[in-house]
Formats: C-alpha cells, sequence, structure tokens
C-alpha cells in the first residue's frame, strides 16, 4: 500500500481545505491500510485542530490509529531525512523527508500528496 502526505489527510478531515474534493475523490482508489509517518501524522493533527479545534484533531488522532499503519521515526531516520533535505537544498520539508525515507526504507514508492515537491525525488510516485 501506499504512504500517505499531511496535504492527503488534511484534504480528507478539512471540508474547506483547497484539496477536500480531490482528496476524496483519490480516497475512492484506495485499498487497504495506508503509511503514515509520525511526523506527517502530527503535521495533519495540528493543522485539523489549529483550523477546526481541539475535538476535531482528536477525531483526526484516532482515525490515524484505527485505519494507518504509523511509522515511528528516531534519530538514524531524521539523520537519513536530512541528507535528502541538504540535496534538494531545502526544497522538500523536513517533515517531506522523513516520508522518503521511510518509503525508501519499506520499499513503497507511492505516496497520496498534493505537495508537487515529491516530484523532484527520483523513484518516488506522486499520486494525486
Amino acid at each position: 500500500m501506499a504512504f500517505g502526505d499531511a496535504s492527503y489527510f488534511i484534504g480528507i478531515l478539512d471540508r474547506r481545505d483547497q484539496w477536500h474534493e480531490a482528496a476524496v475523490r483519490l480516497s475512492g482508489s484506495v485499498t487497504g491500510r495506508l503509511h503514515v509517518t509520525d511526523v506527517a501524522m502530527g503535521e495533519t493533527i495540528t493543522l485539523v485542530g489549529a483550523r477546526s479545534g481541539g475535538k476535531s484533531a482528536r477525531r483526526a488522532y484516532d482515525l490515524f490509529l484505527d485505519a494507518c499503519d504509523i511509522v515511528y521515526t528516531g534519530a538514524a531516520e531524521f539523520a537519513e531525512a536530512m541528507s535528502y533535505h541538504t540535496r534538494y537544498d531545502g526544497r522538500l520539508s523536513t517533515s517531506d523527508c522523513l516520508l522518503v525515507v521511510a518509503m525508501v526504507s519499506a520499499n513503497d514508492p507511492q505516496v497520496l500528496s498534493f505537495d508537487s515537491d515529491f516530484d523532484l525525488v527520483r523513484g518516488i510516485e506522486r499520486i494525486h
């Protein structure tokens, strides 16, 4: 299965988000559980909470626990992510770099995302 980026999950969870309709359409093609990094999960929960309040943030958290396989990152993954961040001269966020590290580690090159910065990374297929 594919990984999900914060832009995809925010689009699903926030009806006012610019990517909501596209994310809902895309979700219809998802089978099985998506993978998500703890950092992308935190980014999503933070933004959903800022836009819609704590209860919405909690629902987002519960959704991740129920519907996703969470990939936790540590010091080694962060160090590797920084090599991507440097390679792409900061054009790929550290959160996105951690997602790339997880994708490479899992040998799963697909990411559901509306973030075109993933297009910079050879071998990664952005589904949008």
